[in-house]
């Protein structure tokens, strides 16, 4: 896969999909039944899916000449619930029309 946007829709779908597993499962288990492994194990993926997915940020500024508006719109979608989908289907399907 050397298309960066697909490349960056593979990221943000794991790091859209961790975020929603820390808050919709391991969040309620460890605070409705003690399980505070779930927030450890999840969080920790969570993490560094979300690293990698602002170090993904910095590579489409390079590689494809991202403006900083619609990197800023990236960053905003990865710490908002759904917000990778959003910014795929409104963004990145633009962006992949267009290319």
């Amino acid at each position: 896969m050397k298309d960066p946007i697909k490349q960056f829709k593979v990221i943000g779908y794991l790091e859209g999909m961790s975020f929603l597993l820390l808050l919709g499962l391991a969040m309620p288990l460890k605070y409705g039944l003690g399980m505070d492994m779930a927030v450890t194990i999840v969080g920790s993926a969570h993490g560094a899916l979300f690293v990698l997915y602002i170090a993904a940020i910095f590579y489409m500024m390079v590689r494809v000449r991202w403006s900083l508006f619609t990197a800023l719109l990236a960053f905003i979608a990865s710490i908002v619930p759904f917000g990778p989908f959003i910014f795929d289907a409104k963004v990145l399907k633009q962006q992949e029309t267009t290319a």
